[in-house]
């Protein structure tokens, strides 16, 4: 293959979008080992303040990069992704990782319900509420962070997560999703089987409606930190579908 055109086609940028009670420091390791694969990475700060204004936001990230892009989201990071992708026509992958994959009218509150999705366990009572200027603010109890949110980490590392994770408006659990680029983007899901926070059930639905190409872990809902080599290889499965596409058309 000719040098110049694998360097032009076979690295898209990944982008990384955390969810809430996080912040992007938790990619630490999937970043080390994409960069080191020669991905060129970006983990951006997910506003958490609307759905509307976060997707916004990642939007005009992606909207300064050239060249292809494999969007990634963990958690209400996914939410993020499926409406911040719709229209771009450079991003030519969307990762789920243990996310939300909202259709348009949906909100992420309603994938809460324990009913109709057994295993989701973030419970309003698990919540702290801090009022802000224009809203509410919602952080994970620290004391349930560690059974809800990373089980499989140790509790040293958990505390840490706890202490330092960043709350979301509560507005964004109720706000309706747009039209959702899962649609028309090819998809990959990694479903954690063991996942307290957002059930496996409605991760597995999910998946299933956008067509997605799934893999599952047994990982909490952190599972991008405590799998960090599982997570790469998802998101390179994607990257390397956009290389073949590139070629493809570049022969054509």
């Amino acid at each position: 293959m000719n040098n110049e055109l694998s360097q032009a086609t076979d690295r898209p940028t990944v982008v990384l979008v955390h969810g809430a009670f996080a912040d992007a420091s938790g990619w630490a390791d999937v970043i080390t080992t994409l960069e080191k694969d020669g991905y060129p990475v970006l983990a951006v700060a997910n506003p958490l303040r609307s759905l509307a204004g976060d997707s916004a936001y990642v939007r005009s990230v992606i909207d300064t990069i050239d060249g292809k892009v494999v969007l990634v989201g963990h958690s209400y990071g996914g939410g993020v992704i499926t409406n911040a992708a719709t229209g771009a026509d450079n991003v030519s992958a969307l990762v789920y990782v243990a996310a939300f994959g909202p259709d348009k009218g949906e909100t992420i509150a309603q994938f809460a319900d324990p009913e109709k999705y057994p295993g989701a366990g973030l419970s309003p009572e698990l919540l702290v509420l801090r009022p802000f200027p224009g809203g509410v603010d919602a952080s994970l109890d620290p004391a349930q962070f560690h059974a809800v949110f990373a089980a499989d980490l140790p509790e040293t590392l958990t505390d840490s997560m706890a202490a330092s994770q960043r709350p979301a408006a509560v507005a964004v659990l109720e706000e309706n999703s747009g039209e959702p680029a899962w649609k028309s983007i090819p998809s990959w899901y990694q479903v954690s089987n063991q996942d307290h926070a957002l059930s496996p059930v409605a991760q597995r639905f999910m998946a299933e409606r956008m067509g997605a190409t799934t893999t599952a872990i047994d990982a909490s809902h952190a599972g991008y930190v405590s799998h960090p080599a599982e997570t790469v290889r998802v998101i390179e499965s994607a990257a390397v579908a956009t290389i073949s596409e590139s070629l493809a058309t570049t022969v054509a």
